[in-house]
């Protein structure tokens, strides 16, 4: 694993919902369809994922663990229960605040990726911060793009670069802006086990060393091994978590899942 030992700048002064739980579900619950072709993804979830913590989403195929980390994102929206950024109640938003809430306290990184493939990577990094109008903090972004191996690729377009440097930039778009929480799905899931580790380790970083909070949804015992906590959802419902998880003890809970 590559990752410069330079450390991270200091995280800005708490805010006034330090205290509180970075996201929340409380009683959440997710039906799509309805009548005999009604599904429920998620069923009567209840979860708090805690400040400066990174929390993986584990769960076999279908046991919901996308959708939640989307309803809890507000990405998509709940049939029942409520969903909380801070102190803030995503179920009480309309689109545009919701819009605007997605945009300033919360960052994303998708397995595809998802960058605007007629900017370069510099545009993209700063991209959120342009939507909103914020002048980017640059000597918080130079140390982004230096952790993730991107100083001599700025200029360059998603078409230019690899499948692992354009990881790098959905990364360090994500943490640009100094989010009040990352999502992540499956964010190593296209990348070679090399780029993975390098990829996770940053991520791992950003959470010891400048407090973000990170939720990643993943199938990959070794990446969840880098959490602070795995929690497992079967059949939509939380059936069981991890704290201080190893890539071993991730994959002996799993093969449980067959029993």
């Amino acid at each position: 694993m590559t990752t410069p030992e330079t450390p991270l700048p200091a995280p800005p002064p708490p805010g006034p919902s330090a205290g509180t739980a970075a996201a929340r579900a409380i009683h959440a619950t997710k039906v799509y369809g309805s009548g005999d072709m009604a599904v429920t993804a998620v069923r009567d979830v209840s979860v708090e994922f805690g400040r400066a913590q990174f929390t993986a989403i584990m769960g076999p195929s279908g046991s919901g663990k996308s959708t939640l980390m989307h309803c809890m994102a507000g990405l998509d929206s709940l049939t029942a229960g409520q969903v909380m950024i801070g102190d803030v109640d995503l179920t009480r938003l309309g689109e545009r605040d919701l819009t605007r809430l997605r945009r300033d306290k919360v960052g994303f990184i998708f397995q595809a990726f998802n960058l605007v493939p007629t900017l370069t990577a510099e545009e993209n990094i700063t991209l959120p911060m342009d939507l909103a109008g914020r002048a980017p903090d640059d000597a918080w972004v130079q140390t982004v793009v230096g952790t993730v191996g991107l100083a001599d690729r700025l200029d360059h377009r998603p078409s230019e670069l690899s499948g692992g440097q354009q990881q790098r930039v959905a990364v360090a778009r994500a943490l640009a802006s100094r989010p009040e929480i990352i999502f992540a799905d499956e964010p190593t899931g296209n990348l070679d086990s090399r780029t993975s580790a390098e990829i996770l380790g940053f991520m791992r970083r950003a959470v010891d060393e400048y407090a973000q909070t990170i939720v990643m949804v993943t199938h990959d015992p070794i990446a969840a091994g880098y959490a602070d906590r795995v929690v497992f959802l079967a059949d939509g419902s939380i059936v069981d978590e991890i704290a201080g998880p190893t890539a071993d003890s991730v994959l002996d809970r799993m093969r449980r899942f067959g029993e």
